[in-house]
C-alpha cells in the first residue's frame, strides 16, 4: 500500500504542475474570473478532459491486490484494475467549472477508461459521470459567488467523491469480493491523494488571486501617484512645456522606452528612445498616431512596420496610442513605445487605456476650470463697471457750481473726481487691490460727497499695522461706505459717523463697516446680500453684486453678514490675509 501512495504521488505532482503552470498564465486566470461564459466552460471542458485522459494514461495497474505494472497504460488485462487520478481531475473540473464541466469531463474520463478495458470498465462511466455531477453542484454556489471553496473544504469534497468512487466499485462490479478486496486495498492511498490534490490545486488558486489582488493594488496606488503627479500639468493644457513635464513622469511611472503626447497636428512632447528625432514643434510623422486620431479608436503596433515611423534606424519596435478626448472631441494623443515588442502585453493595453481615460478627464477639467475662470473673470469685470452714473453727474454739477465761488476747492474736487475714475478703471482690470489703494478710493468718495453735504458725514478709519498691503477686491470699502451714506443715515443732516475697522483673525484679515444709523428690519436684513433689496436711491444690486463678487474669488467663508439694531448695522467679511502679488 506504501508503494502504491508513492506511485499515486507522482501521478498528483505531474496534474498539480500542469495545473500551477496554467493558473501562471494571464489569459486563464483572466478566464477564470468569469466561468459562467459558455466559451469559458468549453475551454475548462477542454482543459481537463486533456487531464483526464493523462490520468486514465498514467494509472497503476493492479491485479490481485498488487502493483503489477506503473508504466503508460494504453490497454489493461482483463483481471486487471487501474489506479489513477482521474477522479481528482473530474472533481477539480466540477469545482471550478460547475455541473455541465464536471459531468463533460466525467463523460471523457469514464469513456477513456473504458476503452482500457480490465475488470468491469462500465463501473467507472458510471462513477465518472456521479462524480462530475456532485463536484459540478458543489462548485456551482461557489461560481455564483465569482469565488473558490477554501483549501480544507475542497479536501473534504475530495475525500466525499473518492466514496462515490468506492461505492460505485461495491454497487456496480461483476464479483462483490473481488470489488471489496480491490476497495481494500486502494480506499486509503486514494481517499489521501485526492483529498491533497483538490486542497493544493485551490491552495494555487488562492494564491495566484492573492498575487494578482496585491499586483493590482500595487498598479492602482502607482496609477493614482501617477494621475496625481501629472494633474497640473494637463490640467494646465496641451502645450509643450506641461506635456513634457507629464511625459517624464509617465515615462517615469510606466518604465516604457519612450513616451510621446501629441496634439491634433503636432509632437508636443517626446521622452525616451526616438527623441532624436520625434521633435517637439514637429508634425506628427507615424500613420499610427494618424489612425487612432481619425478614428477615436486605440492603436497598437508590434512591430517597426506597423508603427509606421519613416526615419531609418528607429529602434522602436512596438506601440500603443490612445487617443486624448474631450467633450469637445479628440484633442490629441498619448503614445507609450516599446523597443521589445513583447514588452506590449494585455497588461499594458489596459493600463494605457485606463490612464488615458484619466488623462482625458484631466485635460477636460481644465479647459473646464479655464472656461469658470474666463466666465468668472467676465462677471466680475461686469460688476466693478457697475458705478452709479448719479454720483458721477451729482460730483460732475457740485464742481460746476463750486468754479464760481471756489475755484481753487473745485480744482482739488476735480482732481479727486479723476482719481476716482483712474482708480475705478484700475479696478476693472483687476480682481485684487492693496487695501491702502482701496482706502484712497473711499477718501475720494468722501470728499466728493462732502463737497455736496458739507460737514454731514464723518469716516474713522482703524487699521491694523501690517494690513495695509493685503489684497481686497476692488470697492470691497467703498460699497460699504457708499451704502452707509446713502441708507443709514435717512434725512438726518448732523451727526453721521461710519467706523472702518480692519484687524488680524487668526488667518484672515476681518473687514468691518459700521455706522450709527437708524438700523435696518429684520426682513430686510435677511435679504441683504443675496437678493436685490428694492431701493428708491440706486438699483439695490449692489450689496448682492459685492457679496457674489466675495463668493467667487474667496468662497462662502467670505461672504457679508450684517448685524442691525437701533443704534445702527454693522457689515463684515473675513477676506484670506495676502498681498496681491501673491
Amino acid at each position: 500500500m506504501f508503494s502504491l501512495f508513492i506511485l499515486l504521488f507522482e501521478r498528483v505532482g505531474l496534474i498539480i504542475l500542469i495545473a500551477y503552470l496554467l493558473l501562471n498564465m494571464p489569459s486563464f486566470k483572466q478566464r477564470l474570473t468569469n466561468r459562467k461564459k459558455w466559451s469559458t466552460q468549453a475551454l475548462l471542458i477542454l482543459i481537463f478532459g486533456l487531464f483526464a485522459i493523462i490520468s486514465n494514461f498514467s494509472g497503476i495497474e493492479i491485479q490481485n491486490g498488487e502493483v503489477s505494472s506503473n508504466i503508460l497504460l494504453a490497454k489493461l488485462s482483463e483481471q486487471a484494475s487501474s489506479v489513477n487520478t482521474r477522479t481528482l481531475t473530474i472533481g477539480i473540473s466540477g469545482i471550478t467549472g460547475g455541473p455541465i464541466v464536471g459531468i463533460a469531463v466525467g463523460a471523457i474520463s469514464g469513456i477513456v477508461r473504458f476503452y482500457q478495458g480490465g475488470i468491469d470498465p462500465q463501473v467507472y462511466v458510471f462513477s465518472s459521470l456521479f462524480i462530475g455531477l456532485a463536484a459540478g453542484l458543489y462548485g456551482q454556489k461557489f461560481i455564483k459567488k465569482e469565488s473558490f471553496p477554501l483549501p480544507a473544504k475542497g479536501a473534504l469534497m475530495g475525500a466525499g467523491v473518492e466514496m462515490i468512487q468506492m461505492a460505485c466499485i461495491l454497487l456496480f462490479s461483476s464479483s462483490f469480493t473481488d470489488a471489496w478486496q480491490l476497495v481494500r486495498f486502494i480506499i486509503l492511498p486514494m481517499t489521501l491523494i485526492n483529498s491533497f490534490g483538490v486542497a493544493v490545486f485551490l491552495s494555487i488558486i488562492h494564491t495566484a488571486q492573492r498575487q494578482e489582488l496585491q499586483a493590482r493594488a500595487i498598479q492602482t496606488h502607482d496609477v493614482l501617484e501617477l494621475a496625481n503627479a501629472t494633474l497640473p500639468y494637463f490640467r494646465s493644457g496641451l502645450d509643450e512645456r506641461s506635456c513634457k513635464k507629464a511625459a517624464e513622469i509617465i515615462k517615469k511611472f510606466m518604465k516604457v522606452s519612450a513616451v510621446s503626447i501629441t496634439d491634433k497636428e503636432q509632437i508636443l512632447a517626446h521622452v525616451g528612445v526616438g527623441s532624436d528625432h520625434h521633435l517637439p514643434s514637429h508634425e506628427i510623422s507615424t500613420d499610427l498616431s494618424h489612425d487612432a486620431l481619425h478614428t477615436g479608436e486605440i492603436k497598437e503596433a508590434h512591430s517597426h512596420e506597423e508603427i509606421g515611423c519613416d526615419v531609418p534606424g528607429c529602434l522602436l519596435e512596438a506601440a500603443i496610442v490612445i487617443p486624448l478626448k474631450t467633450a469637445k472631441g479628440i484633442v490629441g494623443t498619448l503614445k507609450l513605445y516599446f523597443t521589445d515588442a513583447e514588452e506590449l502585453t494585455f497588461v499594458e493595453r489596459q493600463l494605457a487605456e485606463g490612464l488615458g481615460n484619466i488623462f482625458s478627464s484631466q485635460i477636460e477639467l481644465g479647459e473646464a476650470e479655464v472656461q469658470a475662470r474666463l466666465l468668472q473673470d467676465a462677471e466680475i469685470k461686469s460688476l466693478q463697471a457697475q458705478v452709479n452714473p448719479h454720483f458721477f453727474f451729482n460730483a460732475i454739477n457740485t464742481i460746476s457750481a463750486l468754479i464760481r465761488v471756489d475755484s481753487e476747492k473745485a480744482r482739488k474736487l476735480l482732481i479727486q473726481l479723476s482719481q476716482f475714475f483712474r482708480s475705478n478703471l484700475q479696478g476693472a482690470r483687476k480682481n485684487l487691490i492693496p487695501l491702502e489703494k482701496e482706502l484712497e478710493q473711499v477718501k475720494s468718495y468722501q470728499l466728493l460727497e462732502q463737497a455736496r453735504f458739507p460737514d454731514r458725514y464723518t469716516v474713522h478709519l482703524e487699521i491694523e499695522e501690517g494690513l495695509e498691503k493685503i489684497a481686497v477686491p476692488p470697492f470691497i470699502v467703498q460699497i460699504l461706505v457708499e451704502n452707509a451714506f446713502k441708507h443709514a443715515f435717512r434725512s438726518r443732516k448732523t451727526d453721521n459717523h461710519v467706523w472702518i475697522n480692519v484687524s488680524k483673525k487668526e488667518d484672515d484679515a476681518n473687514i468691518q463697516v459700521q455706522d450709527n444709523g437708524a438700523g435696518l428690519s429684520d426682513g430686510i436684513v435677511q435679504q441683504l446680500g443675496k437678493e436685490v433689496v428694492p431701493s428708491q436711491k440706486g438699483t439695490g444690486s449692489a450689496l448682492e453684486n459685492l457679496n457674489r463678487r466675495l463668493v467667487s474669488l474667496f468662497g462662502e467663508k467670505s461672504c457679508l453678514t450684517f448685524d442691525s439694531n437701533q443704534e445702527g448695522t454693522l457689515v463684515s467679511c473675513l477676506i484670506p490675509m495676502k498681498k496681491e502679488s501673491d
